[in-house]
């Protein structure tokens, strides 16, 4: 069999939408499975919120985070299941909340622990900052180097840094609000093509979430750990990880340190030069088309799109 050379990559929050994987949950007994472990797993019919909302309630962060993780794999599992076998990429990452599903994937997490885990993760995070006073916007146009040290000049005694390296000439930052304002007009000022400030619950990966991650690291005794089918590309260092005690570690400074996106596509780049996303929307797959030119990426969030992902993963499952 050939060495596989894709990567198999994992959206996170934003990406939910009422609806999302119901149609997998009514074509594939496995799907319909991965939906009832996460109810049971979390003890309330999460599946219910996800296909019927009210959105509201879809959008909290410690619904959407599971929403998004388990939607997710009940797509994985149904690719696997017209495969016929179990898919074994290069590598294995995600997005923030999708580098959980990305353990998930590669089975150093069960499902029903990750979903009990990014549940109590979004109830942290959201629980950490009152609405209001943390912030976040994307910054188009510039380059790492030169916003955050924006961030530095803008934050005075608030936090303010870079949260999401997504792409070249896109990045997100995040912190106290009116730091993270003072940073937007300043990045406008120094050739910035745009900022847009995000509608966010909590001021993500940035210092304001330490106690977060603190508070996390202790639910990590709650789950039970194995080494991954492939490395995990982990956003804190985008560096590929097999070692748990690493991994965690990882998960722990990813809560409140940037998501190296960008680079850790590129660090795959070598051995992995085709990705196939899977999870709700197609975000992903338009960053790394920014970030790897004329490298192929495929998305797979609804039914009519297992034709394209079988093809492009036949021949190197097993």
């Amino acid at each position: 069999m050939a060495k596989s050379d894709y990567a198999v990559i994992f959206p996170g929050q934003g990406a939910q939408e009422v609806g999302m994987g119901m149609d997998f949950h009514d074509a594939w007994e496995v799907s319909r499975d991965a939906f009832g472990e996460a109810d049971e797993a979390l003890g309330f019919a999460l599946s219910k919120v996800i296909f019927e909302g009210p959105e509201d309630e879809l959008v909290k962060t410690a619904v959407t985070q599971p929403a998004i993780l388990v939607t997710s794999i009940a797509i994985l599992r149904a690719v696997e299941r017209e495969l016929g076998c179990r898919i074994l990429p290069q590598f294995y990452a995600g997005h923030s909340l999708g580098e959980y599903t990305a353990l998930v994937a590669g089975g150093v997490l069960s499902l029903g622990d990750a979903s009990r885990l990014v549940h109590r993760r979004g109830a942290l995070m959201q629980d950490a900052v009152p609405l209001g006073v943390g912030a976040m916007s994307a910054v188009l146009g510039l380059e790492m180097d030169e916003l955050a040290a924006i961030c530095k000049e803008a934050a005075r005694d608030e936090v303010c840094s870079p949260a999401n390296e997504n792409s070249p000439g896109q990045i997100v930052i995040s912190g106290n609000a009116d730091a993270v304002a003072r940073a937007g007009e300043i990045a406008k000022s120094r050739g910035a093509s745009k900022v847009i400030p995000l509608k966010v619950s909590a001021p993500f990966h940035c210092a304001l979430m330490r106690a977060v991650a603190d508070k996390l690291r202790e639910e990590f005794a709650n789950c039970a750990w194995n080494g991954p089918s492939a490395p995990i590309v982990t956003n804190f260092d985008a560096m590929p990880k097999t070692d748990v005690a690493q991994i965690q570690d990882a998960l722990y400074h990813q809560t409140y340190m940037p998501v190296l996106w960008s680079q850790g596509v590129t660090a795959m780049l070598p051995e992995a030069g085709r990705f196939c996303e899977i999870g709700p929307g197609n975000v992903l797959s338009g960053l790394i088309k920014r970030i790897a030119k004329g490298h192929t990426a495929v998305s797979v969030n609804k039914v009519s799109d297992m034709p394209k992902a079988i093809e492009f993963l036949k021949g190197d499952a097993q």
